[in-house]
């Protein structure tokens, strides 16, 4: 192949076409890794491969319907659409491909929604709507925008901290336990925080992960520079949406690295893990309860940081300097099963598919707005794999993850009991 020069720029298709062509449909990115599948049950990690049986839902489908749009051999319609949102970008075709061939598998996906949403044939109608909410009163549920910081009356902040707190719209209107835990947890280790009140506007993962990357670079440019005004050099965040979208999605929008940000993400696990490594923390109280983790895709295998690169591909896909490939390993793993691990009374037990294998809950990349069915059906396969292991409770850190499977729950009539991390932790601290 001729040398050619490429960046990994989302906004322009052309730069995944060598990965589109180098597809060669070996299923990695369908099969959990042989090594680590115990039987042919829990063999997949593709929600939307498993769920439709038809290659336009699966990664190298849909990699083929982008180098034919690229190349003049289809056009838009609206089952070529359909076929580009019932995925939840959960990262895991990704992580599975660079086991093997190290093709840019989840950017080519997302600049292909980009180009959906730049020819005006995406995003999906109910992805319109979140974004109105989100331009009018900055959160997804269109909730008054000074009514973001309710949760914390009461709750002593500090003006002058260093790490500020990005509760996140589950968090602010829906779910307010969490953010009350986090405060809880943060004062319980003497660390002060201060929180961006009306002015931390929704992190952008609705609109982001929609292909709607102009609105979701107002939303960021504001975050980042609210960020930059309140002096904090840490953000801290008990939302894996949250947690990825200011880490990795970002520094991607606008074409920087993670390190060039000038602030650090942390999540919740990451802190309380540090923490416990310093004694500063300690779980009082028994909880007696077989329980198990699932690891939300923002917060494992696509939460690396970020590497923007640009460069020369040479013959073979040789790339010149060498480009970084984000694959899953060094996700956040071990400080989540190590928190609920040191809990006095916890009995704690794995899935079957954890970390880069975990099969996604089902409801990112705008899936339970568009498409709920969908997002309801892939929890359930998720809480399967919970009875399977005998676990009476499932633990996420991911507000989202915690309302898609309970609201699966909830339908089945399941008694499994959902809870975020956040809250366990605050309960064994109390």
């Amino acid at each position: 192949m001729p040398e050619e020069y490429v960046k990994f720029d989302l906004t322009d298709m052309k730069n995944f076409e060598y990965d589109m062509k180098r597809c060669v449909r070996c299923k990695g990115c369908k099969w959990v890794d042989h090594i680590y599948m115990p039987g042919a049950t829990y063999s997949t990690r593709c929600p939307s491969e498993k769920r439709y049986l038809f290659d336009s839902f699966s990664a190298w489908g849909r990699l083929r319907l982008a180098l034919s749009l690229l190349n003049g051999r289809i056009e838009f319609n609206d089952r070529f659409v359909e076929a580009i949102y019932k995925c939840q970008l959960c990262g895991a075709c990704d992580a599975g491909c660079k086991r093997n061939l190290d093709l840019e598998i989840g950017s080519a996906l997302e600049s292909l929604r980009i180009k959906c949403v730049a020819d005006g044939f995406g995003p999906m109608p109910e992805h319109k709507a979140i974004a109105e909410k989100i331009e009018k009163e900055h959160n997804v549920f269109g909730g008054p925008a000074d009514n973001r910081d309710k949760w914390a009356k009461g709750i002593q902040t500090d003006d002058k901290a260093e790490f500020v707190y990005f509760v996140g719209c589950y968090g602010s209107y829906k779910m307010q336990g969490i953010p009350k835990a986090t405060a809880n947890i943060l004062k319980a280790t003497g660390q002060s925080f201060k929180i961006m009140g009306s002015d931390e506007y929704c992190c952008g993962y609705p609109l982001y992960s929609t292909g709607q990357i102009e609105k979701a670079k107002k939303a960021a440019q504001h975050n980042i520079d609210t960020i930059a005004k309140s002096g904090a050099k840490t953000v801290i965040t008990a939302c894996a949406e949250c947690y990825k979208t200011l880490k990795v999605d970002y520094p991607k929008m606008f074409n920087k690295s993670t390190s060039d940000m000038g602030y650090q993400v942390i999540h919740l696990v990451e802190f309380v893990a540090d923490q416990m490594e310093k004694g500063t923390i300690k779980f009082k109280n028994n909880i007696d309860m077989r329980v198990t983790y699932h690891d939300a895709c923002n917060l494992a295998r696509m939460s690396e940081p970020w590497v923007y690169w640009e460069g020369k591909r040479k013959l073979y896909g040789i790339t010149e300097p060498t480009a970084p490939r984000r694959k899953g390993t060094h996700g956040v793993y071990h400080q989540p099963r190590n928190i609920l691990k040191a809990i006095p009374g916890i009995d704690y037990v794995d899935m079957i598919r954890i970390r880069e294998n975990a099969w996604c809950c089902g409801a990112g990349g705008g899936v339970a707005e568009a498409f709920p069915e969908f997002a309801q059906w892939s929890a359930e396969e998720r809480l399967e794999e919970v009875d399977e292991v005998g676990a009476a409770a499932l633990i996420t850190a991911c507000p989202r993850c915690k309302d898609n499977f309970s609201k699966a729950i909830n339908a089945s009539g399941d008694n499994i009991k959902v809870m975020d991390i956040a809250e366990m932790i605050n309960e064994a601290i109390k």
